[in-house]
């Protein structure tokens, strides 16, 4: 073994040992700051039921609770806060609330649930997984319409002045625009000429993930230094082979790293395209439970996103590793 192949197997084995703990600490801690901040958030319905209990409480008054600091009703009232963390309708649910509607909503719901996949043959449309499905497949739609619609962009702004100078400042431009304010009218406009379903989702997904594949593949088509491109210009090499043989290979670094910020902002796309609609998904799932005060579905269905992000973005990191290394690149 090479001395450079060791040093890169000992700090690898090096991450691998000390990597974990420093990531386990932050998290706890995160947990931690959660569960005090439990406390303050749900202090005036913990007392108000304390108070209907037959528990003491300072103050007697609701409207002079009202008007009090969180922290000053924590600070005078600290026999009566042992339901912060155990309420049904919460300001915000404590962790093992939210770990426990997950594992109801998708596990429990799937497995004994009259709608569930064991006992139907088919997702239940009252669990997660069947939300989260709908959401995924409007994300990986706008996430293929977004990249493709990059990539294509991307290469004529390289290949064409006329572009770069046109069409750039208009893809920068769009990406000022609230998606919030954007997306009813894009549902209501394709609703309008009778596109419904998954299109208008993946419209929205496509127009938030679009942007990071172009700017990133302009700048992976452009990092072709000059010495290069004056080879390539030696060999006589037209437009197209420059791009097939120099261009393309050189940026797909530059693609993965901004497909990487796509998908994640495709999933967002998603997930606000289904606020207008409420035909299933996370978002209609988000929105639904504001609407009925059941705080602990908007954080499970929150969480499941995040994990389904991640999911997705791992995929292609993997990918990605997979690419380098065929190329001969360290991924």
């Amino acid at each position: 073994m090479t001395e450079a192949a060791a040093v890169t197997s000992a700090r690898a084995a090096s991450g691998t040992r000390w990597g974990l703990p420093p990531v386990l600490a932050v998290v706890l801690a995160l947990i931690g700051l959660w569960y005090l901040a439990v406390v303050p958030m749900n202090v005036q319905e913990v007392l108000t039921r304390a108070e209907r209990a037959g528990v003491t409480v300072q103050p007697e008054s609701a409207v002079a609770r009202r008007d009090m600091g969180t922290w000053a009703l924590v600070a005078g009232n600290p026999h009566a806060l042992g339901e912060s963390w155990s309420l049904d309708r919460p300001r915000l649910p404590a962790p093992h609330q939210v770990v426990a509607e997950l594992y109801k909503s998708t596990w429990v719901e799937e497995t004994r649930g009259r709608r569930g996949l064991v006992n139907s043959g088919s997702l239940s449309n009252r669990g997660l997984l069947h939300h989260a499905l709908v959401t995924l497949n409007a994300t990986l739609v706008g996430f293929l319409i977004g990249t493709g619609l990059g990539i294509l962009l991307a290469v004529g702004i390289v290949h064409s002045r006329v572009m770069d100078m046109s069409v750039m400042p208009w893809a920068i431009v769009s990406q000022t625009i609230p998606i919030v304010a954007l997306a009813p009218m894009i549902i209501v406009v394709l609703y309008s000429v009778g596109v419904q379903g998954l299109l208008p989702k993946a419209v929205i997904s496509a127009y938030l993930s679009f942007f990071p594949v172009v700017v990133g593949m302009v700048k992976g088509l452009r990092s072709p230094d000059a010495m290069q491109m004056d080879l390539m210009r030696t060999y006589n090499a037209s437009p197209g082979t420059v791009l097939a043989k120099l261009r393309l290979p050189a940026s797909v670094p530059y693609l993965f790293a901004s497909l990487k910020i796509a998908v994640a902002a495709s999933l967002v796309g998603a997930i606000v395209g289904e606020l207008p609609v409420q035909k299933g998904g996370l978002g209609a799932r988000m929105l639904a439970g504001s609407y009925y005060g059941q705080t602990v579905q908007i954080w499970s269905a929150l969480f499941l996103a995040a994990a389904l992000a991640a999911l997705l973005v791992w995929a292609i990191s993997a990918v990605e590793r997979r690419a380098l290394q065929r190329m001969g690149m360290g991924a």
